[in-house]
């Protein structure tokens, strides 16, 4: 079954169908056939207030590309607010426990207010991605709803392949030697031969690199 056909058998089995998309490759891809299975798909965006100048750029042109609009869900702005006062803007680089908080309020409370009322998740997570994800299922459960990663099996070179190949637009900051997207102040860019993830949450001594929204 090709990925457009997988889409559609999951748009059409469902009510309710989110995909989320950090403007990956992995998410760059599936928006490329889920915008042929629907012209009105719902595309969900965590703004989380501190994501990369290159990323806003790609999700402008990525709605003029396919004709459509993200739905950006943004972070309780009480909730922030509080999270600054106590432990200061950059609070994520002092411990673990503030990078989870800071994760949780800007990225995993946005996540459960997008999926409220889904029946099903899209997303962009491959096994390749960490030892963490080697063991990820296509399909699974996020709470009560279905979750389904149609990517799982994907290499990174395939989605490079894929990418040049259907002229998908792509994030600049690849090209600047970023392999995976996410805040500013918490990714960089890596070497080729470094682990995908690497450049998540560098100063962290622990290998294990999550920010919560897969980890239920």
């Amino acid at each position: 079954m090709t990925l457009l056909q997988t889409l559609q058998r999951i748009h059409d089995q469902h009510k309710a169908v989110v995909l989320t998309s950090s403007l990956s490759n992995e998410d760059q891809i599936l928006t490329h056939y889920y915008c042929q299975v629907t012209k009105t798909p719902d595309i969900v965006v965590l703004d989380t207030g501190r994501l990369h100048p290159q990323t806003y750029d790609l999700m402008a042109e990525t709605e003029k590309y396919y004709q459509f609009r993200y739905r950006v869900i943004m972070p309780d702005s009480n909730a922030v607010e509080s999270l600054v006062a106590t432990h200061g803007i950059n609070l994520f680089y002092d411990n673990v426990a503030n990078r989870k908080a800071c994760c949780y309020v800007r990225k995993v409370q946005p996540l459960e207010r997008a999926l409220a009322t889904a029946d099903a998740w899209i997303t962009g997570l491959r096994r390749e991605h960490s030892p963490e994800r080697s063991q990820i299922q296509e399909v699974d459960k996020h709470g009560t709803i279905m979750k389904y990663s149609p990517l799982v099996a994907w290499t990174e070179s395939d989605l490079i392949d894929h990418m040049r190949l259907h002229k998908i637009p792509e994030n600049a900051l690849y090209h600047v030697g970023y392999r995976s997207i996410g805040c500013a102040p918490c990714t960089r860019a890596i070497g080729a031969d470094a682990p995908v993830r690497s450049g998540r949450w560098w100063w962290e001594e622990s290998e294990k690199k999550e920010c919560g929204l897969h980890t239920r």
